[in-house]
């Protein structure tokens, strides 16, 4: 029997339609393309300037730094996220700050925030996780309270709304992030998305070698190459035409899962009232997770963990790059229950179905 994937992206014909424009111009590197794309993502986001780069990872950095955040800098993060949200800040030359997250939410409070201020702290970094989005009225009250910077870290929120308004433009800076496996994918790549045209200019010029303009060889200052280029942008536009019914899918398998999961051994993560959510992946919790995940790969169901929490990570261990020595409970213990099942746009309703037939029978 054919083995159910936790997800996959839908690419298809038309993204080979794009990617022959890309052939034909023989323009590869940032062009027309790049410049329909980021005008397609400022379109949808709502955010008055937006910027590529070659990776979500990457817009981070560049959104750190043209904050000024460096040496001696604290940026509080959460400690549930994937770990390029603090790798960011170390390349950056700061040092990440761990808090906890809310446990209905997943993503970080500013109850939990307000215990790491220190007077070292430099900014905030709310990550949007799962198709949720962070408390940002709460969060960008502390933000002015104490002077700080916020960098939204919405690598997984494309299409996600905070009361109406796309997350990533809440903060001083956001950024979005298109890996394969996210809502949408370039296969890789990231936007940097900000109201204010100075923290722009200099993303730009971070990402093409400290220059604010290609084709010249007189460089304002220090730089690297994070360019996109006109492939990543063909497949990004493609993409973007489709988020309308990727994320209508993605609710239906999200509410097909609730309507047809019937096993007590398994929770459902509450969404905030504030939140229009995109069902990137659906997410339960168990107490059992070992064994469930047994289950469901002695039936060909392929699922997926939630982030490692980063207080556990080994590279960060007996180092001076994070300190690892705080009690995070909640992080742990989401981590031990959480679960994410077969999201892909492209899954059947008999594929649903099954995954759903296998679940209900599972027992200890």
């Amino acid at each position: 029997m054919k083995k159910i994937i936790q997800i996959e992206p839908w690419i298809d014909k038309r993204e080979l339609k794009e990617l022959k424009r890309v052939i034909k111009s023989t323009f590869v590197s940032e062009n027309k393309l790049n410049e329909e794309f980021q005008d397609s993502i400022k379109k949808i986001t709502g955010s008055k300037y937006a910027v590529s780069m070659t990776n979500g990872t990457a817009a981070i950095f560049c959104a750190l730094k043209a904050l000024g955040v460096g040496e001696g800098d604290e940026v509080i993060i959460p400690n549930l996220t994937f770990i390029a949200s603090a790798n960011a800040v170390i390349f950056a030359g700061a040092t990440p700050v761990l808090c906890d997250v809310n446990e209905k939410s997943l993503c970080m409070s500013s109850e939990d925030v307000l215990k790491v201020i220190t007077p070292k702290t430099k900014a905030i970094m709310p990550v949007h996780l799962y198709g949720q989005s962070c408390d940002m009225d709460s969060l960008l009250d502390l933000a002015k309270k104490f002077n700080l910077k916020i960098i939204e870290d919405a690598a997984q929120g494309m299409g996600v709304l905070y009361k109406g308004k796309h997350v990533g433009t809440f903060g001083d800076v956001g950024i979005l992030s298109f890996y394969a496996n996210k809502t949408i994918t370039c296969g890789e790549g990231g936007v940097v998305l900000s109201a204010d045209e100075n923290i722009i200019q200099d993303c730009y010029k971070m990402k093409n070698h400290g220059r604010s303009k290609k084709g010249v060889f007189v460089h304002e200052s220090i730089g690297f190459n994070f360019c996109f280029t006109e492939m990543q942008a063909a497949i990004g536009i493609s993409q973007l035409k489709k988020l309308k019914k990727v994320i209508h899918k993605k609710n239906k398998i999200h509410n097909f899962y609730l309507k047809n999961i019937n096993n007590n051994l398994l929770r459902e993560i509450p969404f905030d009232e504030n939140t229009t959510p995109v069902h990137w992946f659906t997410s339960f919790l168990t107490d059992y997770k070992e064994d469930f995940k047994k289950h469901l790969d002695c039936n060909g169901i392929q699922v997926r963990d939630f982030f490692y929490p980063l207080h556990k990570q080994p590279c960060y261990q007996n180092s001076d790059l994070v300190d690892c020595s705080a009690e995070l409970p909640v992080s742990e213990k989401l981590y031990n229950c959480g679960v994410s099942l077969p999201s892909s746009y492209n899954i059947t309703k008999k594929e649903l179905s099954r995954v759903c037939e296998v679940i209900n029978d599972f027992r200890i």
